[in-house]
């Protein structure tokens, strides 16, 4: 059983910050259970474009209000406290949070927790060793 807090998490190289969100990375890869759980704050005002081309996301709101734009059909979603999306095609799409945004993010596969997105709004797929194992700029 793995019984670990927010707080276990913070200021360790899982709590990852940027200029427009942060997220802690609760459970990760090491972990060996087929995903990964972030708590993560998109804040408010900004605008995030991101492709998880190596992964699927599933985004659960708990707190505040974004808009979500699938950038391939340009349609655009509300979400809300209580609201999820899932990303299962791949989708390119825009978070722009009208308030701090906070979210619960699983992810397949699991994440390490070292991932930041690359100029393409991308987590590149690692090994536990940081190996990168896709191709950059899929």
């Amino acid at each position: 059983m793995i019984v670990r807090s927010l707080t276990d998490v913070d200021g360790t190289d899982a709590d990852i910050r940027t200029e427009t969100w942060r997220s802690r990375r609760v459970v990760l890869a090491k972990d060996k259970v087929g995903f990964s759980f972030h708590e993560t704050v998109l804040y408010a005002g900004t605008e995030t474009r991101m492709w998880y081309a190596n992964h699927i996301e599933l985004v659960h709101c708990i707190e505040g209000e974004a808009e979500v734009t699938d950038e391939e059909t340009g349609e655009t979603h509300l979400i809300t406290p209580g609201t999820l999306y899932l990303l299962d095609g791949h989708e390119h799409h825009t978070v722009r949070p009208k308030t701090d945004f906070r979210v619960l993010c699983v992810f397949n596969p699991p994440v390490t927790g070292r991932e930041v997105h690359d100029e393409h709004g991308v987590y590149p797929l690692l090994s536990e060793t940081g190996e990168r194992l896709d191709t950059p700029g899929q």
